[in-house]
């Protein structure tokens, strides 16, 4: 009844773009972030500004990582290397962790002033999911997970989170390594092969299939379902609800 296969036991949800529509909030971010970054910078130089594509951009090199990662990986595209900082480093800072803590106080003010809807096909999944007796964690990169949650009225849906906070804590690495998602498995009592990766980042998704999780469902939310496939997705999806029609 949930579109997947019979050995799976146990379902792992990204968040931002699987569960709630945060995704574009964090691709604004970003570009604000970023284009205000790049722009400075270009006035400084000389160089030419080229803005953030929070499209392309987005998807290739910030979506799904750990901020600081997201940070490095885009600088890293342009040709720039910036010291590294500390975590404490004020937003104004001009350093990979100053840039994301920048990142991270624009999210939050949107979050504020917009609020979090989630997908509503997903809430069905989740519930039905639930009602089939299957196991439920969310993995996210995400430091900000369990406010988004809440704001989203959905917390009580799952029963583990393995976020951006726990993963600093156990030094996980962040996707496209496995390590969140193996340790969403591990916290539910479960095998990697017992359990599904819902994920609509690229980065996610390999992360999926580097952990040999049992099966992977791609999340297309822009419309680059084959890149999705192409990275390790068994089946692409516009929303999970289709699962459930399909069942």
């Amino acid at each position: 009844m949930l579109g997947l296969p019979d050995r799976i036991h146990a379902c792992l949800f990204d968040l931002d773009g699987v569960l709630t529509q945060t995704a574009s909030v964090h691709a604004a971010a970003w570009k604000e972030m970023f284009d205000a970054f790049m722009r400075e910078r270009a006035e400084r130089t000389g160089e030419a500004f080229v803005p953030f594509d929070s499209v392309r951009d987005y998807d290739e090199y910030v979506d799904g990582k750990p901020r600081y990662d997201g940070v490095r990986s885009f600088l890293a595209s342009r040709g720039i290397q910036l010291p590294e900082g500390d975590p404490n480093d004020p937003p104004s800072a001009e350093t990979v962790a100053g840039l994301g803590n920048r990142k991270n106080e624009i999210v939050l003010s949107l979050i504020r002033t917009q609020g979090v809807k989630p997908y509503e096909g997903s809430v069905r999944y989740v519930r039905a999911a639930r009602d089939a007796g299957l196991r439920r964690a969310v993995v996210s990169s995400s430091a900000n997970c369990k406010d988004v949650l809440v704001a989203a009225g959905i917390e009580d849906l799952f029963e583990v989170r393995i976020d951006g906070i726990v993963a600093e804590r156990e030094h996980l690495k962040g996707k496209p390594a496995p390590d969140t998602f193996l340790a969403a498995a591990d916290a539910l009592g479960k095998e990697p092969a017992q359990a599904a990766v819902f994920e609509d980042a690229l980065a996610g998704v390999e992360a999926g299939r580097a952990g040999h999780f049992g099966f992977v469902v791609g999340v297309d939310r822009s419309g680059q379902a084959e890149a999705l496939r192409d990275h390790g997705a068994d089946v692409v999806v516009s929303d999970l609800a289709e699962l459930l029609d399909r069942a």
